[in-house]
């Protein structure tokens, strides 16, 4: 955290006159969680990019709580375990309860950084779950049959160009996936047992991949209500001043900008659509 960070986040707020207030911190965490944010997709969520959030958020003098504001399809497991387990650490440091609030969707990925915080709400049309793990690509052998292009592609090691989507698929290699989704599948699990222990019901279906609405994800004890922020806030802190901290973005993602190249953002772009889209977003 910068020198101008720790002061910023000591600030008093402007009107306050002297009587400084207890603060709830909120941190945005929105988009798709990848570890190479598209400067034309909306938004993305890794440690580096929240990081500073994070910080600030946790670095207020008086703070009584911090909620967490989740709009995720999932995304990256790897980026979603280091952001949550970054949460948790912060909030053994400062000792304060964390609190997480789904908008349109938390779900993979995105429950996976709500488990972070010890208690989770929902808006009543919100969609949570998803525990489960999905990968997906595009096989292109027909097409470069189809205009003679020689796919020329020289390995060493067996299984150096597993998948590779411009060769045949091998049921061998998809097995492989298989079980590689099953490894991640198994450590979800075991995050989301850890976290919600007891809360959570036992149904067979919660661990299906499957999606909820608000009020069924209580019942399954996935979340702890159903609730908007401001309203859970102004109930639990109702003296409490609201402070918003965003991941900072680079100059030329805030204009759009920056990629390496036009294709490449492009497909980025698309992918980010395709997660989104899982959920009719």
């Amino acid at each position: 955290m910068s020198v101008a960070d720790k002061l910023t986040s000591r600030l008093p707020m402007i009107g306050e006159r002297g009587d400084r207030k207890d603060v709830v911190a909120v941190v945005k965490l929105h988009g798709v969680i990848t570890p190479t944010p598209s400067p034309l997709a909306r938004g993305s969520i890794n440690l580096a990019a929240v990081e500073s959030a994070l910080t600030r958020a946790f670095a207020h003098d008086r703070l009584k709580a911090v909620a967490l504001q989740i709009n995720s399809p999932g995304g990256a497991p790897t980026q979603s375990g280091l952001v949550a387990e970054r949460i948790r650490q912060l909030a053994d440091e400062k000792r304060v309860p964390v609190l997480a609030f789904a908008e349109d969707v938390a779900a993979s990925g995105g429950y996976w950084l709500a488990c972070a915080a010890d208690e989770i709400y929902a808006h009543r049309t919100s969609m949570v779950g998803s525990i489960g793990v999905v990968s997906g690509g595009f096989g292109f052998t027909g097409l470069l049959e189809r205009f003679g292009i020689e796919r020329r592609l020289h390995t060493a090691g067996a299984n150096k160009a597993r998948l590779d989507p411009f060769s045949p698929e091998k049921a061998e290699d998809v097995e492989w996936l298989k079980k590689m989704h099953g490894q991640l599948h198994e450590l979800f699990v075991d995050w989301v047992t850890e976290r919600r222990g007891d809360r959570l019901s036992g149904s067979e279906d919660l661990f299906t991949g499957d999606v909820w609405l608000g009020a069924r994800a209580v019942e399954l004890g996935l979340i702890d209500g159903v609730g908007s922020l401001r309203q859970v806030i102004t109930e639990r802190y109702p003296d409490a001043e609201i402070s918003v901290a965003e991941p900072k973005k680079a100059l030329l993602a805030r204009l759009g900008i920056g990629a390496p190249a036009a294709a490449s953002a492009l497909l980025d772009a698309v992918q980010h659509k395709a997660a989104w889209s899982r959920f009719g977003l």
